[in-house]
């Protein structure tokens, strides 16, 4: 990433290249299946892109979330990305519809990342439309900051980290801050 880091933050560097390119081999790396190569059917698939979600309320409003990551079948947490052109840490557009995304599934926590940075929220906090970018954040960091979060990406945000309660009780500790 960084050495075409110049070119990625160029408003013509898409979203999808971006999901392609750096944050699908950045889950795999953490041991999520996000290709679906084990052949799951579409009930049990660990990485659902472009999952529907219904807002409450809103009988016709059908948006879709990048990311959901599920075992068993039960979406635990999402994960939606920007191009790296979009500032994630002030953006309170991307920061509500990310958390509107994940309250709507009564999920616990999401992220939102660019890549260049990455930001997990805790989304049991209802959302408001004048809601600024802090609102419900409990993380924050850059990705020059990879190395050194890896062992809380991997403690908290992978397969084995969820089947062993790390995920939820991470969510428990951080309730509201």
């Amino acid at each position: 990433y960084e050495a075409h880091r110049r070119s990625y933050i160029l408003s013509d560097y898409n979203e999808t290249q971006l999901r392609r390119e750096f944050i699908d081999p950045l889950f795999r790396a953490l041991g999520w299946d996000v290709d679906n190569n084990q052949g799951f059917a579409e009930a049990y698939k660990e990485v659902v892109h472009e999952q529907p979600v219904k807002f409450r309320g809103q009988d016709t409003n059908t948006k879709f979330i990048d990311y959901s990551f599920r075992l068993g079948g039960t979406m635990k947490f999402i994960v939606e990305t920007k191009k790296p052109s979009v500032k994630i840490e002030d953006d309170a557009k991307s920061a509500l519809q990310v958390r509107r995304y994940a309250w709507n599934s009564k999920l616990t926590l999401s992220i939102l990342t660019n890549f260049e940075e990455w930001a997990v929220y805790d989304c049991r906090i209802k959302p408001e439309h004048n809601d600024q970018a802090l609102r419900g954040r409990i993380k924050y960091f850059h990705y020059t900051d990879l190395p050194k979060e890896w062992s809380y990406l991997s403690s908290v945000f992978t397969k084995k980290a969820i089947q062993q309660g790390s995920f939820d009780e991470y969510a428990t500790e951080n309730k509201g801050k």
